[in-house]
């Protein structure tokens, strides 16, 4: 959305509305539309989010080719890139210690997987951890993951270049680009803990979680006490 483009008021956008729904009463129509508008200008920011970070001028040049092991052997981060000039690398929380996968970052992968076959056409997409391979490909298969390559981080370089310098067990997203045949990064989600605003957990903006961004539209909204699980219990 170009700085120069001149645009409606949300509210004028808004007034324009002719939805109504069975039984719904003045006040409920009125808040609507008021929601409506903040609604516009949501998109609009997001929007000017998005702009700005393509913006970014070339981030620094990957001091290294961080070598992985994948499903069929040693990779190099330069090799994930395939025929794509952008890699999105996600590094999950699941490190040699833990006795099971995080259900957090399982929640985010069961949605990139499906999401993956249209993105694939796009961009490289990676998921590391710093479990042996064995323990990924086995959590591959027991979530039907088959849309996603996973790469072991075993020495942990690429993790505590990227995510963590103190190796600690945390989730990151980094996106890189190649160029004139170097591999430089682009981006990487830098909100921290620190940046949460009272009462929320720390998240990124914009959520990249759809099972988050769905219960935001639900009446309960995410809750303050509920997270996803591996496994859930049915009557």
């Amino acid at each position: 959305m170009a700085d120069s483009q001149i645009l409606k008021p949300a509210a004028q956008m808004a007034a324009t509305n002719t939805a109504h729904f069975p039984n719904e009463s003045a006040a409920y129509r009125a808040a609507r539309n008021a929601l409506l508008a903040e609604e516009i200008e949501l998109r609009r920011h997001v929007e000017r989010v998005a702009a700005q970070r393509r913006e970014l001028p070339v981030g620094g040049e990957v001091p290294r080719d961080f070598e992985f092991v994948a499903e069929a052997g040693p990779v190099r981060l330069s090799e994930l890139f395939g025929d794509k000039d952008t890699l999105m690398v996600y590094s999950m929380m699941f490190g040699p210690q833990r006795k099971a996968v995080c259900p957090s970052c399982t929640s985010f992968l069961t949605s990139w997987n499906g999401t993956a076959v249209n993105l694939r056409e796009r961009v490289a997409m990676a998921v590391t951890a710093r479990s042996p391979i064995e323990r990924l490909v086995e959590f591959k298969k027991q979530r039907g993951l088959g849309n996603l390559v996973f790469a072991s981080d075993g020495s942990g370089e690429y993790t505590r270049t990227y995510v963590n310098a103190e190796d600690a067990d945390v989730p990151g997203f980094s996106v890189f680009t190649r160029r004139d045949g170097k591999v430089f990064h682009f981006y990487s989600g830098e909100l921290s803990g620190a940046m949460a605003d009272p009462g929320q957990d720390p998240r990124g903006a914009p959520d990249m979680d759809p099972l988050w961004l769905m219960l935001d539209m639900a009446p309960e909204g995410r809750g303050t006490d509920w997270y996803p699980k591996l496994e859930y219990k049915r009557g």
